[in-house]
């Protein structure tokens, strides 16, 4: 990824740096206040801090590949030596094939829609590698859907997150889950859950998040990294998965990051096979179990749109909606549109299949004029040819053979 900036009407979109972060924090208490906020800039404001205090490394960490290469891959829009709007985006996947767009936020007193079509104008320009993007946007934020619309982004699936109350997974906690297949995760599973994964979205969502069985794999780097966050971070990651014997394959599988101080709520990320969705009740359950070890806070769960099964026991259980977002991708296709609009529409099938023209004029061969004869000729042919064939001669007879008969003369 190369990183540059560029001016445009006397704004210049750069990398961010240390001095940026107080301007950052500004826009994010903007953002907060103005009630357009979302869970994201919410986990922004809690996340500040620990950038400020750990800057260098991050920085330093993102000049050669490694797990945080792109922890805080961040662009400024600055006019003026002010900051007017902040962009983070990070890979998605381990091919990096797709990229995510966390947050943008913009001052508001400027034109949003301007300088958030510029900055994702810029990371679709410098991030080469990028083919498909990706973002959540709360579907109560007008501004925000409207500036994605406009930069080619199309809904994929709507979002809904969940809030379990400490009182409701205690009750699920005294439940004994029947999960006689229940199996921890390791990097020989990774087979398994990329074939769970694949089998429980759509086509058109698995083709956007386009995920390999590498994305469920961890690296000895990788698990000290996960270390590390979850030391300075309180957290405790706990993951399992069912395994069905007959079919050989992963049925389930549940992931909890535990907060282990109180100040945050436990998330939770389930996947269950579409054709064994008696799994929720049950995956729930172990849940419960799992966080009743560390202090009560509410289990955060998300749903989609194409998981109904899943809504519908959230809400018998009596699950708490707490946030509706819109799934949103953009195609490479129009990022080439963008870069080069007047040649592609100049572009002509003549000049894209140049390359497979032959090089001079095809001259007929013996084979090709044979072919090209029709059928009565050929005919007629072999028939001379048979007549021009002489009978062997008398000599060449064996002479055990027997004398032809004589033919009786005939007179008229």
């Amino acid at each position: 990824m190369t990183l540059f900036a560029r001016q445009n009407a006397n704004m210049a979109l750069r990398p961010v740096q240390y001095r940026d972060i107080d301007a950052i924090e500004r826009l994010v208490a903007l953002e907060l206040e103005a009630g357009n906020a979302s869970s994201s800039t919410a986990l922004v404001d809690r996340e500040l801090p620990k950038v400020r205090q750990w800057y260098g490394p991050l920085k330093f960490l993102s000049l050669f590949p490694n797990p945080l290469q792109h922890a805080f891959c961040v662009y400024v829009a600055e006019q003026d030596n002010q900051i007017k709007g902040i962009i983070q985006v990070l890979p998605f996947n381990r091919n990096r094939r797709t990229w995510r767009v966390e947050r943008v936020l913009v001052d508001g007193t400027d034109s949003d829609r301007d300088i958030g079509s510029m900055m994702l104008r810029h990371c679709f320009e410098t991030i080469l590698e990028g083919h498909t993007w990706l973002l959540e946007v709360n579907i109560n934020n007008k501004e925000a859907l409207a500036l994605y619309r406009q930069n080619g982004f199309q809904p994929l699936a709507h979002m809904t997150y969940w809030a379990i109350a400490p009182e409701l997974h205690d009750q699920l906690a005294q439940r004994e889950p029947d999960l006689p297949n229940l199996l921890p995760v390791s990097n020989a599973d990774a087979a398994l859950l990329y074939q769970l994964d694949t089998v429980a979205m759509p086509p058109l969502v698995r083709q956007v998040f386009d995920r390999s069985s590498q994305d469920f794999k961890t690296s000895f780097l990788g698990a000290f990294v996960d270390g590390l966050k979850q030391w300075f971070g309180n957290t405790q990651t706990v993951s399992g998965y069912v395994f069905e014997p007959q079919r050989k394959a992963a049925i389930g599988h549940f992931q909890v990051r535990a907060c282990r101080d109180g100040s945050q709520p436990h998330i939770a990320h389930l996947t269950v096979h579409p054709a064994y969705t008696w799994l929720y009740p049950e995956l729930l359950s172990q849940m419960a179990r799992v966080i009743q070890a560390y202090p009560a806070q509410a289990l955060h769960l998300a749903s989609a749109d194409y998981q109904q099964e899943r809504e519908e026991y959230l809400e018998q259980l009596g699950a708490e909606r707490i946030e509706h977002t819109l799934l949103m991708s953009r195609s490479v296709w129009h990022k080439l549109r963008e870069a080069k609009p007047s040649a592609l529409e100049a572009l002509q099938l003549a000049e894209m299949l140049q390359s497979l023209q032959p090089s001079r004029k095809p001259i007929p061969s013996r084979i090709s004029w044979l072919q090209s004869l029709p059928k009565n000729s050929n005919v007629s042919s072999a028939k001379d040819l048979s007549k021009s064939v002489s009978p062997p001669p008398a000599n060449a007879m064996s002479e055990d053979a027997a004398p032809p008969p004589e033919l009786p003369n005939v007179r008229e």
